[in-house]
Parts: structure tokens; sequence; C-alpha cells
């Protein structure tokens, strides 16, 4: 907002300040993620369902970072190209900073409790996992225990066998037959 600067100056300096204005319609719009994008206008707050009934959630509210919209009040087609214009858009850009930091903020909040959640799906889901070998692990043992017992008997009984058939060789061998 200074009044010494010349056309040139000012219209070079409104060019860079429109490039960087038109970023932010260009960033707004690409941050579209699996079909939802929560820093646009009218987008709908995303609710992640955090238990298997579906009674408790977390939402993250949309936070509306378009051009003109209730954070950045810079507008689509503002310019700075008077020191009136140039004063009124660093007060709405001074306003925006304010504005983009409380609504990252909520933004980043909702991630937070996102990344507490998945990492607490993921605590319950390898304790399951880690279980269930546990029990296929018990089991395992159990029937090998089993497996080898019937193994002693097998031998058991084949050694019993042999001794029950030489027993009549040995008393035919004392009475001399």
């Amino acid at each position: 907002a200074d009044a010494g600067l010349d056309n040139t100056s000012r219209t070079a300096l409104n060019e860079d300040f429109e490039a960087l204005r038109d970023q932010i319609t260009i960033i707004v719009a690409n941050s579209e993620f699996n079909g939802t994008n929560i820093i646009n206008a009218g987008t709908d707050a995303v609710v992640a369902i955090t238990n298997p009934n579906a009674s408790q959630t977390i939402t993250i509210s949309h936070q509306n970072l378009t051009l003109g919209g209730g954070n950045v009040l810079v507008t689509a087609t503002q310019t700075i190209t008077t020191q009136t214009l140039a004063a009124a858009a660093l007060t709405d850009v001074d306003n925006s900073l304010t504005n983009v930091s409380a609504a990252l903020t909520k933004l980043g909040a909702g991630a937070k409790a996102l990344e507490s959640q998945r990492v607490f799906a993921d605590i319950i889901s390898d304790t399951i996992e880690i279980g269930i070998g546990n029990l296929v692990d018990a089991n395992m043992a159990k029937e090998s225990a089993n497996l080898q017992a019937l193994q002693v008997k097998q031998q058991l009984g084949i050694q019993a066998l042999s001794i029950a058939n030489q027993a009549p060789q040995s008393i035919l061998s004392i009475f001399g037959g």
C-alpha cells in the first residue's frame, strides 16, 4: 500500500498478487481425495465409523478455503491496482491468515483423531491375529502330543505281539520240542 509506487511497479505487483490469488483456487480444487474435498465450499463433513454397530463416529467438518469463502477473505476478482485496493487486500490477507490457521487447526485435530483410531484398530487387529495364532499353535501342540502317544502305543503293541509270538517257541524249547 505504498503511495510512492509507479504504475509499472504497481502493475507488476498486481500480476504477482493475482497469480498467487489464483493458486488458492487451483490448490482448493486439486485437494480432492477419493471423491471428497473437505476444504471446498459446500462439502459434507467426513464421518468415520469407529465401532462395529456404527453408534460412534469421528466427524471432521469441512473448512471452506475457497476465495471469498468464510475463511479466505480475498475474493476471486480482488486486485491491488490502487493504494486503496492494496490496503484493503492487505487487511483481507492478514485476516485470512488468522482464519486459515484456525481452519487448519480444526482439520489437524480431526486428522489426529482419525490417526489415533487407525492405530487403535491396528493394535486390535494385531492382537486378534496373535490370539488366533496362539490358539492354532496350542491345538497343533496338543495334536502333536496325541500323535506321539498313539505312536508309542503302536510300538508297544508291536513289541507285545513279538513277545507273545516268542513265548510258544520258548515253551517248546524247554520241553525239547
